[in-house]
């Protein structure tokens, strides 16, 4: 009886083991899918190199807090904001970083296809035109008869004719020169051109490099002459706006890396050197604190948040952009922003 009852006992254990290992077995072969899907592929584009003012994206992504959202992101600089607007609407980038006045003129051009902003970064937009002060040009009326360099997809250059309305300035008495932007603060340091047309954290900072103080340059920036616009915010693929969940996760992810930046600027800089090991660490931090300072920590900004619109004024703003650029119409304004993939006011609060 003994043998048999040993026999019973042992067949009993290994029943027992042959359970736990089915259930263990089905644990796993449960959680690998959720893992899985988890993490989905998201492919993010920026409108340009990797710079400080952008580092937020990467430093999300360096510290996992697109992975806690279930997002596997893969970044790459970019080209223009004209080229991130194509980049997401053909569908080969899921979300980009853009002008958001590019996207108002490819949504007049593409009815029936337009791409959404989701997250506006810059409330105060970068725009300006820049000269020097050696130029004899202390007034916008003094552009008038001169030499604008510029490249033909410069947002600052297309929204010329805003401004030169705004000022009182005929933009047909400026002659354009059209420039690579390689080439636009060589020309204006050598004197080729009279004025530049740029993001002043970028035309104020390269021309620095070239050896010119600030005390030297002379510059208009757009926001101080009642041109009313926004900058760059975040846009999103036709089938990530079917994702809202995806959407607004991203969006999380990136304001809390913002946050993290506001209130630690090291921190951008040493993630955008990892991509770049031959950014200049002094002058990227200064153009990092600039875009701080004057696009993104504005007063609507620390009352709101970061993200969202006053609607009355991006009202304005497409209409505004919409004459600049020539366009037969301006658009709804509700399809080319939207809040609704915003999360919480309480996750947008950037300000340190």
């Amino acid at each position: 009886m003994v043998g048999v009852d040993r026999a019973v006992s042992g067949l009993a254990q290994a029943g027992r083991r042959a359970f736990c290992a089915a259930a263990l077995g089905g644990i796993l072969l449960l959680g690998s899918p959720l893992t899985a899907a988890a993490q989905t592929p998201v492919k993010f584009t920026l409108d340009w190199v990797f710079q400080g003012p952008t580092s937020p994206f990467l430093v999300a992504l360096d510290k996992g807090y697109y992975k806690a959202e279930g997002l596997d992101v893969t970044m790459d600089p970019g080209q223009g904001s004209a080229g991130a607007v194509q980049r997401v609407a053909t569908g080969a980038y899921d979300i980009g970083f853009s002008d958001v006045n590019s996207l108002i003129e490819y949504n007049v051009k593409n009815p029936g296809k337009e791409i959404l902003s989701v997250f506006i970064a810059y409330d105060f937009p970068p725009f300006g035109v820049h000269a020097l002060k050696k130029s004899g040009i202390t007034k916008p009326a003094d552009l008038a008869g001169k030499k604008l360099g510029a490249p033909v997809f410069d947002a600052s250059f297309r929204l010329f004719p805003a401004f030169a309305k705004k000022v009182g300035l005929d933009p047909a008495s400026v002659t354009h020169v059209n420039l690579t932007p390689q080439l636009r603060e060589q020309s204006l340091a050598q004197g080729t051109v009279d004025f530049i047309s740029g993001h002043y954290f970028s035309s104020i900072l390269d021309l620095k490099a070239r050896g010119i103080t600030a005390a030297d340059i002379v510059s208009f920036n757009y926001s101080d002459f009642k041109m009313d616009v926004y900058g760059n915010g975040i846009i999103i693929s036709p089938a990530m706006a079917a994702k809202p969940e995806l959407v607004t996760g991203f969006l999380r992810a990136t304001a809390k890396a913002w946050k993290d930046v506001a209130a630690n600027p090291a921190l951008g800089i040493a993630a955008t050197k990892k991509r770049d090991p031959l950014i200049d660490e002094a002058l990227e931090t200064e153009r990092l604190n600039m875009s701080l300072k004057m696009n993104v920590l504005t007063p609507f900004v620390k009352e709101n948040g970061m993200g969202d619109v006053d609607p009355a004024r991006f009202a304005r703003s497409v209409v505004d952009v919409a004459e600049a650029f020539g366009l037969p119409a301006a658009p709804d304004p509700a399809k080319v922003f939207s809040n609704k993939y915003l999360p919480p006011k309480a996750d947008r609060m950037v300000a340190p």
